[in-house]
This record gives structure tokens, sequence and C-alpha cells, in this order.
């Protein structure tokens, strides 16, 4: 299984590995790897590898995760002069792309808490984006004028520099220091076994294997763009970040 250098560190710009198989000349898996992989509503990360040995560069268009591990997608114009097994390499992340999802990513922890505590609502999903995120909900009564008052109390949730901490422990260490896994409606898949956990300080402490900030200031703040109403008691709303 790939090494996931992301889970500890969400700030690793860089890194070096050794390129362990690379099929189609284009999906190639490392021993270890910064780039975050598509995965709960977050997109996976971009940037390039460097080959060591000769300084050729490979273009990382899309990163996911398969039978545990972490394939990064390449660009096809170095074919004939491609990646192989036992090169070495140096992985660079797109850092915009990244702290921006994960400036999105802690942001949708404290409106999705928000919402959960203040509206009793059940949190079933969540979409980030560059410009944009969304946070899906079943609620029965819709009372879109509360929703200001929402978007008060995160971005003062926000303005306090909570920290933000991570904990790699066994699932069933996990299950047995918190009351639920996560917000999330549909739970945690029971493939799982190795539990990343964020605690954002004083707001939420839950299982998540995404990319986070280390502090709620560094989100700034967020601004609720659209609500919309999915039918029956399924709920959306769109936010953004405040810059």
């Amino acid at each position: 299984m790939t090494e996931a250098l992301y889970f500890l560190d969400c700030y690793l710009k860089e890194f070096e590995a050794t390129v362990e198989k690379v099929t189609d000349n284009r999906f190639v898996v490392l021993d270890r790897t910064a780039f975050y992989p598509e995965s709960g509503g977050q997109p996976s990360d971009a940037g390039k590898l460097v080959r060591e040995s000769d300084g050729a560069e490979f273009n990382v268009l899309y990163v996911g995760k398969f039978n545990g591990d972490i394939s990064h997608e390449i660009d096809g114009e170095n074919v004939s002069n491609g990646l192989k097994a036992g090169d070495k390499v140096k992985g660079f992340i797109d850092w915009d792309r990244r702290y921006r999802h994960m400036r999105m990513h802690t942001a949708t922890h404290v409106i999705a808490n928000v919402i959960e505590k203040e509206a009793g609502a059940q949190i079933t999903g969540n979409q980030l984006g560059l410009d944009q995120s969304r946070v899906d909900f079943s609620l029965e009564v819709f009372d879109r004028d509360k929703f200001a008052e929402y978007e008060k109390i995160a971005n003062d949730i926000i303005s306090r520099k909570n920290p933000v901490n991570f904990y790699l422990v066994s699932r069933k260490e996990a299950e047995e220091k918190l009351s639920r896994l996560t917000t999330l409606a549909k739970g945690f898949s029971d493939e799982i076994k190795e539990v990343r956990i964020v605690e954002i300080e004083g707001v939420t402490i839950e299982a998540c294997g995404g990319t986070h900030v280390k502090n709620t200031d560094e989100i700034k703040g967020i601004k609720i763009i659209k609500l919309q109403n999915k039918g029956k008691s399924n709920r959306r709303m769109y936010f953004t970040l405040v810059d």
C-alpha cells in the first residue's frame, strides 16, 4: 500500500519517492506520496513528478486510490521516455489548489457542525470545489432565513483561531473514544481499519481522511451563496470562502 504522507502533514509541498509500477504509460504508483487522491467529496491534487536521473517532468492530472494503491495519472507527452518501476522521482504539489481545498474542507466541517447542531439536520454529503463547496443535509422544516444566523455562528467560530489537530488511530480505538466516527448520515465504510481523526478544538472531532488547515483562522471566513430544496427533506447549501 502507498504511504500517504498527506495524512499527518497537509503542508508538505514536495517529496521524494520511488516508482513501484506504471500502467499504460499513464498511471503511476509510488511507494509514498503527498498527492491527495479524490475521496470524501474532496477533488484530487494536481502537480508534477520529476525524474531525478534526467529531470524529465510529468504533469499529474488526476490522483485516485484503488485497492490500497494511490495512482497518479500523468500526461502522455513523454510516453517514449516514460516513467518505469524503480525510477526515483520528486513530487511537487500544486500548492494553490491544495491550500484552497484545505481551507474549504475545514470550513465544511465548521458549517456542517453548525447546521447539525442549530437546525437538527443530518449531514448526507458534501462536495468541495475551488470556487464554491456544498453541504447536503436532511431537514424537514427548511427555514431559509435561519441560514444567515448559521453563517454568522460559523464565522464566529472561524475567528476564534481554533487549532486543528490530527490523530492516526485504529478503528477500534476511534470507536471507543468517539460517540460517532463522522457527521455523515451514511457512516464510515467497514473496510477502513485505520482512522485519521480531525479535531477542531472546541467545535468537533470526527474521522476524516481529507486535508485541512492547522487553524480555523486560515479559513478567514465563509459566505453562504445558495440554498436549494432537492425534494422531500433533501436540502443543499452552497458556500464560498471570504478572501
